[in-house]
């Protein structure tokens, strides 16, 4: 990733925590990272894909920081696991993290909540791979159950220790109490034999589905064409259009075909070659769609 373009993520992320992702325009963006719209549309087709990049870059950032705790050590011993929950459970505080998840949730954007159903089950699939390293291969059955069950338990230790006004307890201590637990909740469950989900039901929460690779060719197709109008004299008028098609397939329950083409009219206005070029990729997508 360019230095310009994480400035404007970098920027945007503090925008939203003062603001709020809601009430932050692309207005504001354009305004307190100093670039123009043109800048903005060659970086990001959406003011919600600018939030998910902000969301890749910090899990990033976190997977880079939890995997360089286990360098020179062995991945059964829990303490690491213990400092890398630390690690994770910060960076939230630090980047106020979730307070973005929650905006997120409460916004009318499947995009963004598909996004973060997939990142909360591929936490809950990192945790789980961590349990076989420390539990072992044989107790594998139970702990996809065991690790949405420390999950739990985490998050809500975790939400009354940042409510809690009186005699607050360390994070740390939070976290040691959480693992703790789960620790003798694997040896119960392997010694019963109690299984509730079979792990192989996390192939079916993350599959590479279809529609995902349909946003991201959108994503992709619109912003090659937005980058094809810099300083074009129908840059705005073109731009808005693209902005409908794609609010159109992805949040509209049933698209409206007539809609959609009637803009695909009007973008043909512009008979530069590479635009058509383009242009006539969106169509293919749309099609297929």
């Amino acid at each position: 990733m360019n230095d310009r373009k994480q400035h404007v993520i970098n920027k945007a992320h503090q925008l939203f925590i003062d603001k709020g992702f809601q009430a932050t325009s692309i207005q504001d963006i354009l305004e307190y990272s100093g670039i123009s719209k043109g800048t903005f549309y060659n970086y990001f087709s959406s003011k919600s894909e600018l939030l998910i990049a902000i969301f890749k870059s910090l899990n990033k950032e976190i997977e880079k920081d939890r995997n360089e705790v286990l360098i020179g050590h062995n991945r059964s011993d829990i303490e690491i696991f213990i400092k890398q929950i630390e690690i994770q459970m910060n960076s939230n505080r630090k980047y106020k993290l979730i307070s973005l998840f929650e905006e997120v949730f409460l916004s009318n954007d499947d995009t963004l909540k598909e996004f973060m159903k997939r990142t909360h089950f591929m936490q809950l699939r990192w945790t789980f791979n961590r349990f076989i390293d420390i539990f072992g291969e044989e107790k594998k059955p139970y702990l996809l159950d065991c690790a949405i069950m420390f999950m739990g338990i985490l998050q809500l230790n975790l939400h009354y220790h940042f409510i809690e006004k009186e005699c607050p307890v360390d994070i740390s201590k939070v976290i040691r109490y959480s693992v703790n637990r789960i620790t003798h909740l694997v040896e119960e469950v392997a010694a019963e034999g109690s299984q509730l989900r079979d792990p192989e039901i996390l192939e079916k929460w993350l599959p590479e589905k279809s529609d995902l690779a349909f946003q991201k060719k959108l994503y992709s197709t619109i912003l090659s064409l937005k980058k094809t109008l810099v300083h074009h004299k129908e840059q705005e008028k073109f731009m808005e259009l693209l902005d409908f098609i794609q609010e159109e397939l992805l949040h509209a329950k049933e698209p409206r075909k007539f809609l959609i083409q009637s803009a695909i009219s009007a973008l043909q206005e512009n008979q530069e070659d590479t635009w058509q070029k383009e242009l006539h990729k969106l169509e293919r997508l749309i099609g297929d769609f």
